[in-house]
């Protein structure tokens, strides 16, 4: 039967099985991706069956590296499921792979014995608890985000338990749970309650002391006498887990079981071609097991000895899976009928019809094609059903099939809902099928036979920003810039005495070795240099050389601000033709996207149209990294253009990106009557002379070029839309030829380098900007692992690619560190053939190199991090880092961003150094990268860490020379100030920015976030970040909230600093720039010695005769009786509200 019915068939057998009694049904897909799609359509066809996946571990064998703890935490939800029940009577379902039917399992007793369970009121020993999660491979971290951590803070523990929708927060008094919380683990804000709490273990290997005995004594037999140069031996000895320990698992159980033996009574399935898949399986792990065997001989790189465990120990040998098969009965879902072979059941399904050849034909409109079809369904009785892979896509779907003569199509969520139609009646369903199905009462047509290939994503929408702020984090010899005192080294929090009070202050160094402590109530006086510091020097403290930079600086961008806003108001002033959108022939053309549009880029779209149907030129930049869909963005612009019978030009800076460009055009107006054509220097002259002609006559279309695009000879007939990619890429005079060009032809801008969102708000209005931030790619497709160098496994992720027909990225981070690994390449992987590329190379060699890159003459691309930001290599999988704890943490997202672009599983290597530890902040950069996707923070991070490359290309060079005067986040600030002066009109100097000063408040009380209450320091310095920029009092309120919610009752010192935040609030609205308070009452400073409404303050001081007064120096001095800390902040906070009336009340 075709795939589809099997998801219908298993989820009818699971039923059938249910009622006679009941079992597991075990389904072995061939693949992980097969298992997924067969689980998503079983609970479409029967949405109230129990189904258990059980994937294989992500890793090759033999590896030196742990699953994803998703995955572990998944097969161990599973398997604590198969043993903590009988023989199931409701309809069950079992899915796995072949790969991990293969592997052997822990036994059953051991997890059996490992389920923590407990419930609110009940006695919990908290240490036990904290003991069982360690044991059970859980990990402890300072703010729990994935399965399988866990954190604590005084009597609050948050979990992230295995195979839990979400983290769970504890919280105890004494030993008894008060209360079980859910919450979300990017707010970290509590979502939901819950009454009882069952933890699974998160690891297949158990730290016990018995367990830990039993390992030591079974890898000594197997082994020989251990050295010290053995860190897996070393490490567990000492009740250590260990990355890839997992690959020793044998050896920590008497014996091993088999997924057969979780489910020993029920019914097995298989699909089709697993018995191949079996067996490349096992030549694969005995592959690598010889591959391990040989290198301990001859060991590469320094790494330690890898002491292989035969694979039977680890993996079933066909003789065993075939018993196991033989056992149980079942069968293999086939797609081929062979009506003479025994025990077959045939279906009578078949693959639905595909309309291809209809699509690629201009004259011929699919949807008259589909209407026919339909029709002669219906009159063979057969139910109608359209599968769409989205509600996005199928809300499209269903107008277009309206638009078309297709009319009553009923939208149903699930299979029931499809039966309980009249046969007549057509259906349209979300359902991931790549192709329909016909069977004699039933058709159901998928929308990528109709529409083109189709590649289904996950949706991912939730915010990220306050994840960022806390992790994104400074560490300690980070570059810092001080407004006032200028560029500074960052050295840490420290606690401090301050008038007997303790206070958090953050470290700062400056030129000749002075210090300055500032007030973490403060922290908004700093903002990052930039990741780029390379070449910047330290500021003097009271030097005046920084002040005198800055004022220099203020009137550069004031300049800049001025022109820009100037540029603008000119181009409104022109005119230009305006460009509607063609109605029902625009909607088959959007139809024809193989995705679903993101936010983001659906926000692009309508941003362009509206630009273009306003009546003056477009000038809109677009930025999205690669693959995140600014081309189909350009497409759409192209395509109304080009219905109103005008010429569109691309012009890309490289010849590899025309082509790309070309193909992707050419692929999306196949069947038009519109004619695309390139120029560039691979396209003959006959071609190039005849590709001239029809754009000087109209015959020409869309023409796609380099800056051959530019020359002097090219004359268009009717050019109305030019899209420029990379603009940054070109030289002088090809940027001054487009500026001509552009002059009154609307003008779309794309590039992949991205530009942080506080760029894009300072530009608003100015310079037309939209960005694609959200990748439309479920990035968890790429598989990253973080590791010592491993001569073994980097070959075998080579060799893995070379064999699927794929190529590889090797990226390092110094041209100086080629040589090692072209040496390594040349003695260890000689199979394949390499191309080495650098910033150093001439521009056209590099192009050349890129292009037979581009063209597969090579498998391995070895370079620096020059890999062009705008390419596409869809055959390009694998991406090898070496040393990544040299990169930044938007270099390493970028890069794996070049690979996982195609329809396979996407790996990248992220190698450290075989012996040496990288420092912590490198680790915990890559620990960030490893679970970033999970969080949906992606290009948002890129961004965030990325400063000079996105600010000056959208700027221009001069202004990159500007940032690295002040730093980029300081640089942001002054520029969106000049902006905003610029355009409101204001004359004169610039105001100083409210960034300029901040109130200085010291109350005698201590004020800090107590180590005792978040024990993370990044959590702490992350906290005081996003302290300094809540606006009122309703924000400051939702973040004590918060606060109470993750980490417990707010001590003193933490209400005091919320208390501090709200009268500094309230300092910037009267101007008081600094407050002194002790027992004896106040005096208050004013900003500048400057206060809005001066009689209302004479007023103020008559009133309070004998208690307040105005002092020469400008202090206003109030005399109180206030003894207490709690005193001094009520009485603080009541005056500055009575200084915030008079100031609101200024003539």
């Amino acid at each position: 039967m075709p795939e589809g019915l099997d998801a219908l068939s298993l989820a009818e057998l699971a039923q059938a099985m249910s009622g006679q009694g009941g079992g597991w049904l075990l389904h072995i897909a061939r693949d992980e991706g097969r298992m997924a799609t067969l689980a998503e359509e079983i609970a479409f066809f029967a949405p109230g069956i129990h189904i258990l996946r059980l994937p294989a571990w992500d890793t090759l064998p033999y590896d030196r590296t742990s699953p994803n703890p998703e995955i572990c935490a998944t097969r161990m939800n599973t398997l604590a499921s198969l043993v903590g029940q009988e023989a199931p009577k409701a309809p069950s379902i079992l899915l796995t792979t072949i790969n991990a039917s293969l592997q052997r399992l822990a036994p059953r007793s051991s997890i059996a014995g490992a389920v923590f369970q407990a419930g609110i009121g009940v006695e919990v020993v908290v240490d036990e608890l904290l003991e069982f999660l360690v044991r059970n491979g859980y990990s402890r971290t300072g703010t729990v985000m994935e399965p399988g951590e866990f954190a604590t803070r005084g009597g609050i523990v948050d979990i992230y338990p295995a195979g839990a929708e979400s983290p769970v927060r504890l919280d105890f008094f004494g030993d008894t749970l008060e209360s079980i919380r859910l919450f979300d683990p990017l707010t970290q804000i509590t979502t939901g309650t819950g009454q009882t709490l069952n933890l699974v273990p998160v690891s297949e290997v158990q730290l016990t002391s018995e367990t830990t005995d039993r390992f030591r004594q079974a890898y000594r037999e197997l082994f020989g006498a251990i050295t010290d140069e053995d860190p897996l031996y070393a490490s567990i000895r000492e009740g250590r887990r260990h990355a890839g320990m997992e690959h020793w698992l044998p050896l920590f159980y008497d014996e091993m079981e088999t997924v057969f033996d979780y489910v020993n009574e029920g019914i097995v399935t298989m699909d089709h071609q697993c018995l191949e898949a079996r067996d490349d399986r096992l030549a694969q792990v005995e592959d690598y097991y010889q591959a391990r065997v040989e290198a301990q001989k001859n060991p590469y790189g320094g790494a330690p000895s890898y002491k292989p465990i035969p694979p039977q120990r680890l993996f079933m040998d066909v003789t065993a899976w075939d018993q196991a098969i033989a056992a149980r009965p079942g069968g293999v879902y086939s797609p081929f009928s062979t009506p003479e072979a025994a025990n077959v059941i045939d279906f009578a399904g078949r693959q639905g019809r595909n309309f291809a050849a209809e699509r690629a034909q201009a004259e011929i409109n699919v949807f008259d094609a589909l209407r026919g079809h339909v029709n002669e369904q219906r009159q063979r009785g057969r139910r109608v059903v359209f599968a769409a892979f989205s509600m996005g896509s199928a809300e499209r779907m269903a107008l277009l099939l309206d638009d078309h003569g297709i009319e009553g199509v009923q939208a149903v969520d699930h299979w029931p809902g499809v039966l309980a139609l009249e046969t007549g009646v057509p259906a349209m369903v979300v359902l991931g099928l790549e192709h329909g199905v016909e069977t004699d009462d039933l058709a159901i047509i998928s929308e990528q036979d109709v529409l083109g290939d189709r590649l289904a994503r996950r949706k991912r929408t939730r915010r990220a920003e306050d994840f960022l702020t806390e992790q994104n984090q400074l560490s300690d010899g980070d570059l810092v810039v001080h407004v006032e005192h200028g560029v500074g080294r960052y050295m840490g929090l420290k606690t401090i005495e301050v008038g007997g009070s303790a206070h958090d202050c953050l470290e700062l160094h400056y030129h000749g070795n002075d210090k300055l402590f500032l007030p973490a109530v403060n922290i908004e006086l700093l903002s990052r240099y930039g990741s780029e510091d390379a070449g910047a020097n330290l500021d003097k403290l009271g030097g005046a050389a920084w002040q005198a930079r800055k004022a220099k600086l203020k009137q550069h961008i004031r300049d800049m601000a001025d022109q820009l806003i100037k540029v603008a108001a000119e181009r409104v002033l022109r005119a230009a033709p305006k460009i509607e959108r063609p109605e029902g022939l625009y909607e088959e053309f959007c139809a024809r996207f193989p995705f679903e549009e993101t936010e983001d880029q659906l926000g692009a779209i309508e941003d362009i149209f509206g630009d273009l149907m306003r009546g003056t030129p477009m000038d809109r930049l677009v930025c999205g990294d690669v693959g995140f869909g600014k081309t189909e963005v350009a497409l759409r612009g192209a395509f109304a253009t080009v219905m109103t019978g005008s010429q569109v030009a691309v012009v890309a800076p490289t010849t590899l990106l025309c082509r790309q460009h070309y193909k992707t055009f050419t692929d999306r107006f196949a069947g038009l009557p519109v004619k695309v054509r390139q120029l560039s220097r691979l396209v003959n002259t006959a071609e190039a002379t005849a590709t001239r002609e029809g754009l000087s006559n109209g015959q020409v279309d869309i023409v796609i070029g380099t800056h051959a695009l530019l020359g002097k000879k090219i004359a268009f007939m009717n050019l109305n839309l030019l899209v420029i990619d990379e603009e940054q890429h070109f030289g002088v005079v090809h940027k001054e030829r487009l500026k001509q060009l552009r002059s009154d032809v609307h003008v779309l801008t794309l590039t992949a380098t991205p530009i942080p969102r506080t760029l894009q708000m300072a530009f608003s209005g100015v310079k037309e900007l939209s960005l694609i931030a959200t990748p439309p790619v479920d990035r968890l497709a790429v598989r990253t692992f973080v590791m010592p160098f491993d001569g073994v496994v980097i070959r075998e992720a080579i060799m893995r690619e070379h064999y699927r027909g794929g190529q590889c990225f090797y990226v390092c981070p110094r041209i100086k560190d080629l040589p090692e690994v072209e040496e390594f390449l040349r003695q260890h992987v000689p199979e394949v053939k390499f191309v080495t590329a650098h910033g150093r190379m001439a521009p056209r060699q590099l192009e050349d190199v890129m292009e037979a890159f581009y063209d597969g003459a090579y498998d391995v691309l070895l370079s620096t991090t020059i890999v062009e930001s705008g390419l596409d290599i869809p055959t390009a999988n694998t991406l090898i880092v070496h040393r990544a704890d040299h990169f930044g943490l938007s270099q390493l997202y970028q890069l794996r961003g070049r690979i996982g672009r195609s329809k396979v599983r996407a790996y990248a290597y992220l190698t450290l150094p075989a012996r040496a530890r990288p420092t912590e902040a490198a680790e915990k950069r890559l620990k960030v990268l490893q679970s970033l996707d999970s969080l949906g923070a992606g290009f948002t991070l890129a961004s965030h860490d990325l400063d000079l490359r996105g600010a000056g290309n959208l700027l221009g060079e001069e202004q990159s020379g500007h940032i690295r005067e002040v730093g980029f986040e300081l640089y942001n600030q002054m520029l969106e100030e000049a902006l905003a002066t610029a355009r409101s009109g204001a004359a004169g100097e610039i105001n100083p920015s409210d960034q300029e000063w901040s109130p200085q408040i010291n109350l005698g009380a201590a004020v800090l976030i107590p180590d005792h209450f978040v024990a993370d320091l990044d959590v702490r310095l992350g906290l005081y970040r996003r302290l300094a920029h809540l606006q009122d009092a309703a924000e400051i309120d939702a973040f004590a909230a918060e606060l109470i919610d993750r980490f417990g009752t707010l001590p003193e010192e933490v209400n005091n600093l919320l208390a501090i935040i709200t009268i500094k609030r309230m300092c910037r609205e009267a101007n008081v720039a600094k407050i002194d308070a002790g027992p004896g009452g106040a005096s208050v400073t004013f900003h500048n010695d400057n206060f809005a409404n001066p009689g209302g303050l004479v007023a103020l001081i008559n009133e309070n005769k004998g208690t307040a007064k105005l002092r020469p120096d400008h202090k206003l001095v109030f005399q109180r009786q206030w003894g207490e800390a709690a005193d001094r902040l009520k009485g603080v906070n009541y005056l500055i509200r009575q200084l915030v009336k008079l100031a609101q009340l200024a003539p």
